[in-house]
């Protein structure tokens, strides 16, 4: 009997799930029962190459995305993934590669194009990321046939926190089980809202993680009786969900984002920085890609609404957090991302902006201490300060025009996602905040 057979057989695990992640960043899974995973353990479950044509509106293939129904393609099981909880009770899940019959990655596989861009940054400088998220979720409930927050706290509430404390510790403890740490947990500012990180990690295994970590707290949620969002904005008038990212580089085992024991970044981590400056207006397709996080990224609400940096600057797009008992810097975050984001895409575009940086030996550009928001626009040309698009449009149409993120992403790749991108932008750019929650608010 193999590992695997072992450890379904051990848990009880009825059915295997095969997760995947999508253009639209939904988290799709095929299944097979375990007496047959003998034949879907090495190819896994066949699957049509119009996966990657749908949207986040319906299960209709998007037109301009290259893609139609002709074309067969594997869910590859990955096996060091495999995750047996309680958030699918009787169900094991394990992520999937998307390839061809035989057996090669497909180019338009998100996965694989994080793991392209991982080997790139290895292979051409000797350096790997190490990534984590934070992230913010409301909860929910239906009264009435609408959606009102599950509580009213403040920011770091210990009263809201100890309210919700029997399904926070259902959380951490279901992804116990699936060796997902939850490093810190709070309340945070909107009504029912609240913010968990992870412990960080290789990109690739970190991307993984989100997949598992989103499953795993819309289940506790559902079970508590609450429904979990990560959609950006949900109110207009309280505060967005972000998934800040918080990466450094790597060489030899060793963190190199500091310059040394100096409050500084070392020339690599100052080219890298440089690079996602440079590219961020194209990246916001990618990190905050539905018409809905552009109601988070706006001035004067954190979320990085400018191609600006700074110690301990929580307007900046990348902040550098000063850590305790330390001059140097450990790690950058990134302001400018959501959960409405593909993990995959978003890692693997960050990290192509990155090496772009580092080919071109970019200059990180004078620190900004103050929000720039509040800077004129005289002075934030003269910071080479740009404000980032104010629409999904605007963003797509960044992105069509910047060749480094075209080119690492792949022809095939990138025309299904903008594609794919371009039809949620015509269906949900003229609608009002409330209709598109309502739409949305259960898709993520």
């Amino acid at each position: 009997m193999s590992v695997v057979a072992e450890r379904l057989a051990e848990q009880s695990s009825l059915l295997v799930r095969l997760l995947w992640c999508d253009n639209a960043n939904l988290i799709r899974a095929k299944s097979f029962h375990r007496d047959s995973l003998g034949t879907f353990q090495e190819m896994g479950i066949g699957i049509t190459a119009a996966c990657q044509a749908l949207s986040v509106v319906s299960d209709a293939l998007c037109a301009d995305t290259g893609l139609s129904g002709t074309g067969e393609n594997w869910l590859q099981p990955d096996w060091n993934t495999l995750k047996i909880s309680d958030s699918s009770s009787g169900h094991a899940a394990v992520i999937a590669d998307i390839v061809q019959w035989d057996g090669e990655p497909w180019p338009l596989c998100p996965r694989h194009f994080l793991k392209r861009m991982v080997s790139n940054l290895n292979d051409e400088f000797n350096l790997s990321v190490k990534v984590g998220f934070e992230y913010e979720f409301y909860l929910m409930e239906d009264k009435e046939e609408e959606w009102v927050p599950a509580e009213a706290f403040t920011y770091a509430s210990d009263y809201g926190f100890s309210v919700l404390q029997p399904l926070v510790d259902d959380i951490i403890q279901s992804l116990d089980k699936q060796t997902i740490k939850v490093r810190t947990a709070h309340a945070e500012s909107g009504p029912g809202q609240l913010e968990m990180s992870l412990d960080y990690g290789d990109a690739l295994k970190i991307a993984d993680d989100q997949l598992f970590f989103r499953k795993t707290v819309h289940a506790m949620a559902r079970q508590h009786g609450y429904a979990a969002s990560f959609l950006p904005k949900i109110f207009a008038d309280q505060c967005g969900s972000g998934m800040h990212l918080h990466l450094s580089l790597w060489q030899e085992g060793r963190n190199i984002l500091a310059d040394g024991d100096s409050r500084k970044l070392s020339p690599e981590a100052e080219q890298f920085a440089a690079g996602i400056l440079h590219h961020l207006p194209a990246l916001t397709a990618v990190t905050t890609p539905t018409c809905n996080s552009f109601r988070r990224i706006t001035p004067h609400c954190w979320s990085g609404a400018f191609t600006a940096w700074g110690w301990d600057n929580r307007e900046a797009a990348i902040r550098i957090p000063s850590q305790p008992g330390c001059i140097a810097p450990s790690n950058l975050e990134l302001k400018t991302i959501d959960a409405s984001a593909n993990p995959y895409l978003a890692l693997g575009s960050i990290i192509a902006a990155g090496i772009d940086g580092l080919r071109n030996r970019m200059d990180l550009k004078e620190e900004c201490s103050i929000d720039p928001g509040c800077m004129s626009d005289q002075e934030r040309e003269a910071s080479s300060i740009r404000a980032l698009p104010e629409d999904l449009l605007t963003a797509l149409s960044c992105f069509r025009e910047n060749n480094v993120l075209l080119n690492a992403m792949g022809e095939g790749l990138a025309k299904s996602y903008l594609g794919v991108k371009q039809a949620e932008n015509n269906h949900f750019s003229e609608m009002s905040l409330e209709d598109e929650v309502n739409w949305l608010l259960q898709r993520y």
